[in-house]
């Protein structure tokens, strides 16, 4: 590892998701290109949960070529991710190992989870209740770090390791401290996403009574419809998302094809309320000023915003009014959308999707649209994209993320030249 005072720039050569929209992240960017949203109908009202749209996975990635060893110690959440992780790893070094390019000790990993393993621990209280015994693995399916170990262990990846939670901002923060580990020298090579899933009564239940959750009750066209008037909550989705990143020097050496680079990262800290928004959006604007500041740019210099968009009445207002602080006229200017509206909220992966979405979008040319915009919010007032998918040419990009508990960050992501 060079471990000089020189600062990297970090470039991204793979990258994975396992979305309701699409077993990889090609089919989900697909998806949205074709309007198609993944969440679907599920009543659940004799549990007494008053939501009704949920996004669900229905096929988990195929693990074969895992050993028994680790798969069997894997949550869903979990398999959810190294599935997500083994399409990055396959996009960024294709059969070969990473370590036929780079020292084990300077390949890590940081991945992340909201609520870790849940749903088996309900599960295990039933088992162990009845029969006094349950899975011999309980222990590894409520380990937030199982993911990060896993992966650690699958591609022998001897480096820095660290498992973030932090809610719906865990992706995004798992990837920009994954980017100031090869920032400072202290990694070449980092993997790095999050996976949720959260589908049994209990944890849906428990954030649906919060009042957090969609409240529409028939139409999927007003389930989630981030920024519109009559939006009411977001859509609950289980998935994963991760991204392979490298110092750019030694993908360049090596021929790695260049995705992206990212330029710009942000984390602070609401320190206010465990579910709502500060008022007066002050870590949210430091967030994305100081992630501009590194990344060397004015606010009138991002060609496209995929907003944290959650559908909820008070997000979408703090989040318009925070981007209008920090970017200032160029806030009227710069186009801005919610890919939620197609994937609903995967909560700690959701960063980490939104941020290979940016990529995506950089990639084709096409910002995506904001889906279901029908009434508009006199206070969100921005450049929503919601006449459609927008062809542009891009060049930089900004993903914003913020998780209960005050949670806020940001990622500039853009063309590699």
């Amino acid at each position: 590892m060079n471990r000089n005072n020189e600062l990297k720039r970090v470039v991204v050569t793979g990258y994975g998701a396992v979305t309701p929209l699409g077993a990889t992240a090609g089919e989900s960017w697909q998806a949205i290109m074709e309007h198609r949203p993944g969440y679907r109908y599920v009543d659940k009202t004799a549990q007494n949960i008053h939501t009704h749209f949920l996004g669900l996975v229905d096929n988990e990635p195929d693990l074969k070529g895992v050993p028994a060893a680790i798969r069997r110690r894997l949550p869903r959440f979990a398999r959810l991710t190294l599935g997500a992780a083994r399409q990055a790893m396959a996009m960024a070094f294709g059969n070969e190992p990473p370590q036929t390019f780079y020292s084990p000790l300077a390949c890590g990993v940081i991945m992340g989870t909201g609520w870790a393993g849940l749903d088996e621990s309900y599960d295990a209280i039933d088992e162990f209740s009845s029969t006094g015994v349950a899975s011999p693995f309980n222990c590894f399916f409520s380990m937030p770090s199982v993911t990060t170990a896993a992966c650690s262990q699958f591609w022998g990846l001897n480096g820095y390791q660290n498992t973030v939670i932090a809610a719906c901002a865990t992706g995004t923060i798992a990837i920009g401290d994954a980017f100031e580990v090869i920032r400072s020298g202290r990694a070449s090579m980092m993997l790095a996403g999050a996976g949720e899933s959260l589908t049994s009564t209990c944890a849906v239940w428990n954030i649906d009574v919060l009042g957090a959750l969609s409240k529409e009750t028939e139409d999927p066209q007003r389930a989630s419809c981030p920024f519109s008037a009559h939006r009411s909550g977001f859509v609950l989705s289980e998935g994963a998302a991760v991204l392979c990143l490298e110092e750019r020097e030694s993908a360049l050496a090596r021929g790695a094809t260049i995705l992206g680079e990212i330029t710009g990262y942000a984390n602070f800290s609401d320190a206010w309320d465990f579910t709502s928004p500060a008022d007066d959006c002050l870590a949210r604007v430091q967030t994305i000023t100081h992630a501009l500041q590194q990344a060397g740019l004015e606010p009138q210099q991002l060609d496209y915003i995929n907003a944290h968009g959650t559908s909820t009445p008070l997000n979408d207002i703090n989040e318009t009014q925070s981007l209008k602080i920090a970017l200032g006229d160029a806030a009227y200017q710069t186009p801005v959308s919610s890919t939620k509206s197609y994937s609903g909220h995967l909560i700690s992966a959701a960063g980490c999707f939104e941020s290979i979405v940016c990529l995506q979008a950089i990639e084709h040319g096409v910002m995506p649209a904001t889906a279901n915009y029908q009434q508009p919010d006199p206070l969100c007032d921005l450049d929503y994209i919601v006449e459609g998918h927008r062809p542009a040419e891009l060049r930089r990009t900004l993903n914003l993320s913020f998780g209960f508990g005050g949670a806020n960050a940001a990622l500039i992501l853009e063309k590699h030249v």
